[in-house]
C-alpha cells in the first residue's frame, strides 16, 4: 500500500521545517532552503553568528523600530535571519544562487526580501505569512513569485 509521495514544494518545505529545528532563537524558529533544479544548494536557520553566544543561552538583544506601515516591531541584534544564513552558507562554499528558489517556514521580513531580490531569487515559498502585505508591495516591482505552500501536515 502506497502512502503517497510528497510533491517537490512539500518536500523542500519539510526540509526547511527540519532545518528550523536548529534555530537558537526563542522567539521564532525559522528555516530556509535554497533550491535550484530540485537540488538543495544551501540551508540556513535563525541564530547568532558562528562562535558567538546564542539567544537561547544568554537572551535576546531586542531593539524597537517602526515598519513602513507604522507598525511597531521588535527585532534582535544578536540573530541573523534564516534566509541570510542560507545565502551566507552558499557564499562561503562558492555556490551560485542566482535563479534559485527559496523555501522558508515564514515569509521573509522586509530586509531579507530586499536581499533576496538582489541575489536573484526566482520564487519565495513560505508556510506562515509574516507582514505579507509589505512583502507583496516590495515584490510587486519584480518578477519574483511569492508562493504560500500548504505543508499538508
Amino acid at each position: 500500500m502506497s502512502r503517497g509521495r510528497l510533491d517537490w514544494d512539500r518536500y523542500f518545505m519539510k526540509i526547511a521545517r527540519q532545518v528550523a529545528e536548529r534555530s537558537t532563537c526563542p522567539r521564532a524558529s525559522v528555516g530556509a532552503v535554497l533550491v535550484r533544479e530540485r537540488s538543495i544548494l544551501a540551508t540556513g536557520y535563525n541564530g547568532s553568528p558562528s562562535g558567538l553566544p546564542h539567544c537561547d543561552d544568554v537572551g535576546c538583544l531586542i531593539y524597537h523600530s517602526t515598519d513602513p506601515d507604522g507598525g511597531k516591531e521588535e527585532n534582535c541584534f544578536r540573530t541573523i535571519h534564516a534566509e541570510i544564513n542560507a545565502i551566507a552558507q552558499a557564499a562561503a562554499n562558492g555556490t551560485a544562487i542566482r535563479g534559485s528558489d527559496i523555501y522558508i517556514t515564514h515569509s521573509p521580513c522586509y530586509h531579507c526580501g530586499k536581499v533576496l531580490i538582489n541575489v536573484g531569487i526566482n520564487r519565495i515559498h513560505y508556510i506562515k505569512p509574516y507582514k505579507i502585505e509589505i512583502m507583496q508591495r516590495l515584490l510587486s516591482g519584480t518578477d519574483i513569485e511569492l508562493v504560500q505552500v500548504d505543508p499538508g501536515e
